[in-house]
């Protein structure tokens, strides 16, 4: 079993010792993914921004790691407010075409640089 690492520059680089995703047997892990415009370094600021800017740097993951969204088998959902649940929901259902992957989403007390959310995904490469 050989592992991979996957970076792009099309997504936020990592704030931290970890990797942007490992690409492990033909299915793909990326790290949490963060709203932040890989062009300018900047976040977004509303959770409907942040969950678009989320879903643009994990399509540029998944991407690099040579899958893509619709491949996407399990999300997990970070929010720090369960109130926001809708309107990222809207937001994610727009995203996938066909069976959406299975998912959970926790409220948290915090995520990193106070962003409003957060999402991983397992994708089949």
């Amino acid at each position: 079993m050989e592992k991979h690492v996957i970076a792009t520059e099309k997504a936020p680089a990592a704030l931290g010792p970890y990797s942007q995703a490992i690409e492990v047997n033909g299915m793909v892990y990326t790290s949490g993914v963060i709203g932040i415009d890989p062009a300018t370094g900047v976040a977004k600021d509303t959770i409907e921004e942040q969950t678009k800017q989320v879903f643009e740097n994990l399509k540029a993951v998944l991407e690099a790691a040579g899958s893509c969204l619709n491949n996407t088998v399990k999300t997990t959902v970070f929010l720090k407010d369960m109130n926001d649940f809708g309107k990222v929901n809207e937001i994610y259902a727009g995203y996938f075409e066909g069976a959406f992957p299975a998912r959970s989403c926790v409220e948290v007390a915090r995520l990193p640089k106070d962003f409003l959310i957060e999402i991983e995904v397992i994708a089949i490469k």
